[in-house]
């Protein structure tokens, strides 16, 4: 049901770029006022624009619902592995330093601690 979902999801978001892309600007009414062609069209001078209009509220509304319900099934999913996947947390991930090498803090200098050298500041 998820993979419907998602399916339907990626072709209606690819059904509304393709509509809007055929869709004409505000500007181009006035091109057909001076003999553009655009008012020989299939659809008539605003039939296609009421058409792609509809269409492409039609596929936001499904795109919107397919989103609530993408959003709803992973919500609710059981086990969720996330980006990284799925790690028991005992396990540190790579590169991590061991815990029982000492780590130098910025309080306490590197080294025996014997040294007190005049060069480095305090």
């Amino acid at each position: 049901m998820e993979t419907l979902l998602l399916v339907v999801h990626v072709i209606a978001a690819l059904g509304i770029i393709g509509l809007v892309l055929l869709q004409h600007g505000k500007g181009a009414d006035m091109g057909a006022a001076f003999g553009g062609g655009a008012s020989g069209s299939v659809f008539g001078s605003t039939g296609s624009a009421n058409f792609l209009s509809r269409a492409t509220a039609i596929l936001a509304t499904v795109f919107f619902l397919t989103s609530m319900g993408l959003t709803w099934f992973y919500a609710h999913k059981g086990t969720s592995k996330g980006v990284m996947g799925s790690q028991p947390a005992s396990q540190a991930p790579a590169g991590t330093p061991a815990s029982d090498v000492p780590v130098p803090t910025p309080d306490k200098p590197a080294g025996d601690g014997n040294s007190k050298s005049k060069d480095i500041p305090k």
